[in-house]
């Protein structure tokens, strides 16, 4: 540690808070190692739940792939994200925090547009999660009866001579008679533009799901790590278990990976070409994938909590790498194997309702290790729910800290825990929530709108790398990306901006444009923190995070016009990759 320095040329480990591995009152505690980074983070493989069944039924058997395809990309760029986390050992937040440090020498709106289109788009995993995990609660208490379940059989048996209509209509009616009127019940409902809002049973449930997790998330870092190593324990092993038993007892079946083609249509078996509109499902299908298989990166979001920054912050993204690398690769490619096309396709799956259940049964062993894997993929769900809880309220605290967000954000408990961050998070997602329990439709909207901006955070984020390179030369890194790498980072950066500009319509018409829109929702957020509450001034720390004295000092701008320029051929990327693309 006795490399990095700082603007005072102090040397890191001189600062008692390091030294010691406390912080004075009202900062975030250093009270971690990687090791517990890495089991916050264990909740990011979990996310695979989220869209396996939605990119199942859009992609068919190019799934597999695309999800390969998309966990090799974000490992890649990981390499990226630890050298710039490795800047800054006083910071929390995670990488868009690192990445605004360098954008906000060139504008003072695209850096805290870095930090605001992180948060939301891993806040929502709070609200999805909830959403699906409650779906499989309500599942597992009151089950959905289908047309082949035994009860609407008999149900037909005895009443369906009675009924003048067609057969379809007459196992409607005895589906319908059957079903768990809790499944049915709303205290209220409505539509908001092109969603739906109800305030249903699931909705209730996974409130309750909300509030247990804000419950250990206000102990600190260090009892929630502590916490989500046990649960993920409970969650890795499983998960892998589902990956690789299937695939020794059953073997592989290789008509389900044969022709890579993509579908005619979506949540249609039929195969398709490799035609306009084929190309836009596989590149919708890139696009929703990048949301689970990049999110490892919140591994380095705990670097002002860590007891060692300068070891612990490459350790912790590169071995939370690996375990998503291990994860989304095997069980999507097992699902595949053992469901096929036409099991991917089923509602059940592509709403997210039943994948824990058939993943549950791809394993075998009766109705009890079915029902226990099931429980598990729950608290997989919680996982991921805790790994989005403490990443994005730290996001929102070291935003408030640099003068980006309002500052009440900047509060902390005596446990070292952001908790007005933390209520912040909470009450919008109990909204957002709303809506994902609605129907499939309003889950994928919010899916796809929250990854608008996790593409537009990564773009900013992976060209931040570079700039940082040119305008903080002179500072000694704990990691040095091989610049192959950064050179690589900056290319998926456009590769992905065309994963948004023609896959986000693949999950809703309006998803881009709404993404775009909620992204701009900064400008007056910020606005009235920097020239309301801070009279246009950023805090002193600022300067001091980016290596120098002044603000004057700041405006030293050695890239020239490179970022700019970046800026615009991003843009201009986004829209020729949305009209192009159709389908």
């Amino acid at each position: 540690m006795s490399s990095i320095t700082t603007s005072t040329n102090k040397p890191l480990s001189s600062y008692a808070d390091i030294a010691s591995g406390t912080s004075a009152d009202g900062n975030l505690h250093r009270s971690i190692s990687w090791t517990g980074a890495f089991w916050v983070a264990s909740g990011v493989p979990a996310l695979v739940l989220f869209s396996v069944g939605g990119i199942a039924g859009n992609t068919g058997k190019l799934a597999f792939l695309i999800w390969t395809l998309s966990m090799i990309m974000g490992f890649i760029q990981s390499f990226t994200y630890a050298e710039i986390a490795g800047l800054f050992p006083n910071k929390s937040g995670g990488a868009s925090v690192y990445g605004a440090a360098a954008w906000v020498r060139y504008s003072k709106l695209i850096a805290p547009l870095s930090v605001w289109c992180n948060w939301f788009a891993w806040t929502p995993v709070l609200s999805l999660g909830c959403s699906i995990a409650a779906s499989y609660i309500l599942n597992a208490l009151a089950p959905q009866v289908d047309a082949s379940s035994p009860a609407v059989v008999d149900w037909l048996a005895t009443q369906g001579a009675s009924l003048q209509m067609s057969d379809a209509d007459k196992t409607a009616a005895a589906v319908a008679a059957l079903s768990p009127s809790i499944r049915s019940w709303s205290l209220f409902q409505t539509t908001l533009g092109p969603v739906s809002l109800s305030l249903n049973a699931a909705f209730f449930i996974g409130a309750a799901l909300m509030l247990a997790v804000f419950a250990v998330q206000h102990r600190g870092i260090l009892g929630t790590a502590n916490f989500q190593k046990y649960v993920g324990l409970l969650v890795i092993i499983p998960m892998f278990i589902v990956g690789v038993v299937p695939l020794l007892v059953h073997g592989i079946n290789w008509q389900n990976f044969s022709p890579l083609v993509p579908l005619a249509a979506p949540n249609a078996a039929a195969p398709g070409a490799w035609n306009i509109a084929g190309w836009t499902l596989a590149l919708g299908g890139m696009f929703i994938a990048a949301w689970s298989t990049y999110g490892f990166e919140t591994a380095i979001c705990y670097t002002r909590e860590f007891r060692d920054p300068a070891r612990d912050t490459f350790k912790a993204i590169f071995y939370s790498g690996l375990l998503c690398l291990v994860l989304f690769t095997l069980v999507p490619f097992t699902f595949q194997n053992m469901l096929g096309v036409e099991g991917m396709i089923a509602p059940s799956i592509a709403d997210g309702s039943g994948v824990a259940a058939a993943l549950a049964h791809m394993v075998g062993g009766g109705p009890i290790v079915e029902n226990a894997l099931v429980m598990l993929m729950i608290l997989a769900l919680i996982l991921s729910i805790m790994t989005a809880m403490a990443g994005s309220s730290r996001t929102l605290y070291q935003g408030s800290v640099d003068g980006w967000l309002p500052r009440y954000l900047s509060h902390v408990n005596e446990h070292g825990a952001p908790t007005r961050a933390m209520w912040t998070d909470l009450l919008f997602n109990l909204a957002i929530l709303a809506i994902a329990c609605a129907d499939a439709t309003s889950f994928f909207f919010i899916l796809a709108v929250s990854n608008c901006g996790y593409i537009i955070f990564n773009f900013l984020n992976l060209n931040s790398a570079w700039i940082h390179r040119i305008d903080s030369a002179h500072v000694a890194r704990p990691y040095r990306a091989p610049t192959i790498v950064l050179v690589l980072g900056g290319t998926f950066a456009f590769v992905n901006v065309v994963f948004m500009g023609a896959g986000a319509k693949v999950w809703n018409p309006m998803a881009l444009w709404a993404g775009l829109a909620t992204a701009a929702f900064i400008i007056p957020v910020f606005c009235y923190r920097h020239y309301i509450q801070d009279g246009g001034k950023f805090p002193a720390a600022m300067f001091e995070d980016l290596h120098v004295g002044t603000e004057g000092a700041m405006a030293q701008r050695k890239a020239g016009m490179l970022p700019y320029l970046t800026l615009v051929a991003g843009v201009v990327v986004l829209l020729i990759a949305n009209w192009f693309f159709q389908l």
